[in-house]
């Protein structure tokens, strides 16, 4: 019996205020093992880069994936992570078997989907798809620094840290923030008022 193509699937980016929502699906090859892969979130940048390079080498398949801020503020953020998945899964240049997903959600897929809690650290496909979504959002967060310096993404990655809250006070909302998130429609709320004033 050959053996099951399992595909380890994860997002990156759900938090953030601001940028599109990543997400990876890794078909990993039982015969090239990849050494240190991990959660992504328990890895240093430099390991997360490091091992990317390795998985997009070794793995049998492997396919990256998004959904936009206007996506994600007209679908909620939950639908926009499983619509990265799905268009993640389908994009792999093999199809397999069955995928496992980090989390309590499994996109609509056309093979079984199994949905596993802190699976980012309980299985390696679902850890190495991890560290894809998470690089390939770190780099569009970096692109959009270059056009929106003002809000410093190379600094915080879109999060609503206190100091990119204070860039948002300061700047205003741009065109990659998103409008559904609660700290950005409170913003919009006030310089609503204070427009209409």
């Amino acid at each position: 019996m050959s053996l099951q193509l399992i595909c380890g699937v994860d997002e990156a980016g759900r938090g953030p205020l601001a940028g599109a929502v990543y997400a990876a699906a890794v078909i990993l090859d039982p015969a090239r093992p990849i050494p240190g892969i991990n959660d992504s979130k328990k890895l240093s940048e430099k390991k997360r880069d490091q091992l990317a390079i390795e998985i997009k080498r070794h793995a049998l398949a492997w396919a990256i994936a998004s959904s936009s801020v206007e996506e994600i503020d007209e679908i909620n953020i939950l639908q926009a992570s499983l619509l990265a998945m799905k268009r993640a899964v389908e994009s792999l240049q093999q199809v397999p078997d069955m995928i496992q997903v980090d989390g309590l959600h499994c996109p609509r897929v056309s093979m079984p989907a199994e949905a596993i809690v802190q699976g980012d650290s309980k299985v390696q496909a679902i850890a190495a798809a991890s560290i894809l979504a998470k690089t390939a959002r770190d780099a569009e967060m970096m692109q959009l620094h270059e056009i929106y310096p003002q809000y410093d993404f190379a600094r915080h990655k879109g999060y609503p840290t206190t100091y990119h809250m204070e860039c948002l006070i300061l700047h205003g909302v741009s065109p990659v923030h998103r409008r559904s998130y609660a700290p950005i429609r409170k913003l919009l709320a006030l310089d609503g008022r204070s427009l209409g004033q």
